[in-house]
């Protein structure tokens, strides 16, 4: 048995983390279901974000560093994506073997599609949360994520 204690912050953070858990398996679920009818689940819709909201064609590894996943994982879901055409592989001018990823057209659609089912559903479900409520929630979760950029939890 442990000796040690929770802080009141640390105690309220440990709230926030388990219903941010809570959070994150139901919008999976649900953007599991938003999606299915065009051939995607959220981890594909997830990818397909990612290359929509690069700068530039990007290899896997940094689609998967900007989303916080594996790149493995990323690398799994981009070769399912090129084999049913919906994104392809071009040459890396700094890099031989890591490929730029970039949409297809059917890709491009497809990433419209969910971004318009997206639209409809966000609204609805942001309805009655006031605007300062959700800007307050970003703010914590932009300061809880900066942390662990800059300290990775200990052995």
């Amino acid at each position: 048995m442990s000796t040690k204690s929770h802080t009141r912050s640390g105690a309220l953070l440990t709230e926030v983390i388990l219903e941010t858990f809570r959070l994150n398996g139901r919008l999976l679920s649900a953007g599991d279901k938003l999606v299915e009818p065009l051939g995607l689940t959220s981890a594909r819709w997830q990818v397909l974000g990612a290359i929509h909201s690069a700068p530039s064609p990007q290899p896997v590894s940094w689609l998967a560093r900007n989303r916080g996943l594996k790149r493995q994982g990323v690398q799994r879901i981009v070769n399912e994506l090129e084999s049913e055409g919906l994104v392809s592989f071009e040459p890396n001018p700094h890099h031989r073997r890591a490929k730029l990823v970039v949409f297809t057209k059917a890709g491009r659609k497809a990433y419209d599609a969910a971004t318009e089912r997206q639209i409809e559903w966000v609204n609805r479900l942001s309805r009655d949360i006031a605007a300062d409520e959700m800007k307050c929630a970003l703010e914590v979760m932009g300061a809880m994520l900066s942390r662990l950029e800059a300290e990775p939890p200990t052995d």
